[in-house]
C-alpha cells in the first residue's frame, strides 16, 4: 500500500468535490456521488475536474489505497457536513476483527454475506479487501444517498457487490446467506404496527430497532451460518433485554461476545459489543467471551486470535 498515493488521490478527489459542490450547490456527498460518476464516464464540463480524474488514473490505485483515500475524504466531509451517529462508518479496526471472525468461521471457500444497513459500505469495502473468501456480497439499506455514495465508491473501485434500498424492518425477498453482518443502528423504530409482528415487540414503549433487525435477519442466516452483530454493550441488560433473552432462548444461540474498547467509541455510552449468533441447535455451544483492552496493541490482538482460533477447535465450530 501507497501512503503518497493514498494522499494525492484524497487531494484530488478533494479538490474536485468542493469545486462539483461550488458548481452545483449541492451538499458535499451530493457532490461526490457527482464526481464518482464523471470518474467513470468522464462527462463533466469542469475542465480542472476532467484534469483531476486524468491524474486520479494515472495513479493507479489498488483497490485498498481507494477505500484508504475515500475514508479519509468522507472523514473531511464529517467536519463540515456530519451525519447522525448511525451513519458513521465502521472503524477499520473492528471491520478487521470481522473480517477475521469470518475466516475463521466460515468453512466454505464461497459464502455469500448479507449487511444489514450497509452505510456507506467502508465495512463491506474493508473485508472483500481483506479476506481470504471469496464473497458474494449484497447490502441493504434504507438511506438513499448512503446507498448512492457506497454503489457509486464500488463503482470506481471495481469491487463486485450489489446494494439494495429498503427498510430492514419489513420483510424483504432475500436468499439466505452463510454469514450476515450489522452495525446495528441504535434506536426505538417509530412504527409499533410493524414491530408487533416480531417475538421482541415491547408492548409498553416502541421497540428497539437493534433488536428487531437481530430477529429479522436470522430468517435470512443459513441454518449452519453465523450472525456478527455490532451492538450496544448493555444489549442483555437493558429495559427491553429480557423479550430478546426469551427471542434468543428460543431460536438462536450466542456463540461469542467479544467486548470492544469503550475508548474506540469517544464515549462510553455509546460502545459495543461483537456479538455472534447462530441459529439455535439441540447441541449448545459454550461461548466465547473476550474483552479486547487495545486494538492497536499486537500482544492484545495476537492473544486474541490465538485463543478464539483454540476454542474454535475445541468446540468444533
Amino acid at each position: 500500500m501507497n501512503f503518497e498515493k493514498i494522499e494525492q488521490a484524497y487531494a484530488l478527489l478533494l479538490e474536485n468535490v468542493q469545486e462539483i459542490q461550488n458548481e452545483l450547490l449541492t451538499s458535499f456527498y451530493d457532490a461526490l456521488v457527482e464526481q464518482n460518476g464523471s470518474y467513470l464516464d468522464g462527462n463533466i464540463e469542469l475542465d480542472s475536474v476532467r484534469q483531476n480524474n486524468e491524474k486520479l488514473k494515472a495513479l493507479k490505485l489498488n483497490k485498498e489505497e481507494w477505500r484508504r483515500a475515500y475514508q479519509f475524504l468522507l472523514m473531511k466531509a464529517a467536519q463540515t457536513e456530519p451525519l447522525q451517529a448511525n451513519h458513521q462508518f465502521t472503524p477499520d479496526s473492528i471491520g478487521f476483527i470481522l473480517t477475521f471472525l469470518i475466516d475463521q468461521l466460515s468453512k466454505k471457500e464461497h459464502i455469500d454475506i448479507l449487511e444489514i444497513g450497509s452505510g456507506m459500505g467502508n465495512l463491506v469495502e474493508t473485508i472483500l479487501n481483506n479476506t481470504q473468501k471469496n464473497v458474494d456480497y449484497l447490502g441493504l439499506e434504507l438511506d438513499d444517498l448512503l446507498i448512492d455514495i457506497s454503489a457509486s465508491i464500488a463503482d470506481v473501485m471495481d469491487a463486485k457487490v450489489s446494494f439494495v434500498q429498503g427498510d430492514a424492518v419489513r420483510p424483504q425477498v432475500l436468499k439466505e446467506s452463510d454469514v450476515i453482518i450489522s452495525d446495528l443502528p441504535v434506536g426505538f423504530y417509530p412504527d409499533d404496527n410493524i414491530a408487533a409482528r416480531y417475538e421482541v415487540a415491547s408492548t409498553q414503549e416502541h421497540t428497539y430497532a437493534h433488536h428487531l433487525l437481530m430477529e429479522q435477519s436470522l430468517k435470512y442466516l443459513k441454518p449452519d451460518g453465523y450472525a456478527i452483530f455490532l451492538a450496544p454493550n448493555d444489549l442483555l441488560s437493558s429495559s427491553q433485554s429480557d423479550l430478546l433473552k426469551k427471542w434468543l432462548q428460543k431460536h438462536a444461540q450466542i456463540v461469542a461476545m467479544i467486548a470492544l474498547p469503550e475508548a474506540l467509541f469517544g464515549n462510553a455510552a455509546y460502545a459495543k459489543t461483537i456479538f455472534v449468533l447462530k441459529k439455535q441447535e439441540e447441541q449448545a455451544v459454550q461461548p466465547f467471551v473476550y474483552a479486547l483492552s487495545d486494538l492497536q496493541d499486537q500482544n492484545d490482538l495476537l492473544e486474541f486470535s490465538e485463543k478464539f482460533q483454540n476454542w474454535s477447535r475445541e468446540s468444533e465450530i
